[in-house]
């Protein structure tokens, strides 16, 4: 299982791929990923399965926030994703969902590099021989 994402050049949206792997699977025929962001309908957004046995499907998500989600294998079990963000406990059910957290990554500052001054060699004068 995996979330990968990328964040557009804007910061407004984040593009989010949801893939369970084959194992997750189990030999599932269908696969859906059901949650908040389509109101938790089990059959609104389902993967596409790849010949691995490995479903994944992309969703473009609003930035800085939190979406609570599950997965729903051939309509009967639901599975958390072992890679999510966090997990939080489920109003609905006696069970924790999985979350993906869409803030924006903030820039790492950059060291300053140390700047120095242009040093002029002070010119020296010979005394004259007395």
């Amino acid at each position: 299982m995996s979330l990968k994402k990328t964040f557009s050049s804007d910061g407004k949206t984040c593009t989010v791929v949801f893939t369970v792997n084959p194992t997750a699977a189990a030999g599932s025929e269908k696969v859906y990923l059901v949650g908040e962001f389509n109101s938790w309908n089990p059959t609104a957004k389902p993967m596409k399965k790849s010949p691995d046995g490995s479903f994944s499907v992309k969703l473009q998500l609003d930035t800085n926030k939190e979406y609570q989600f599950r997965y729903c294998l051939d309509g009967t079990t639901w599975i958390n994703d072992w890679k999510a963000d966090k997990y939080v406990r489920s109003e609905m059910a006696n069970d924790d969902n999985s979350v993906v957290d869409t803030t924006v990554p903030k820039a790492p500052k950059t060291a300053k590099k140390p700047t120095s001054k242009a040093v002029t060699p002070k010119k020296t004068t010979k005394k004259a021989a007395k």
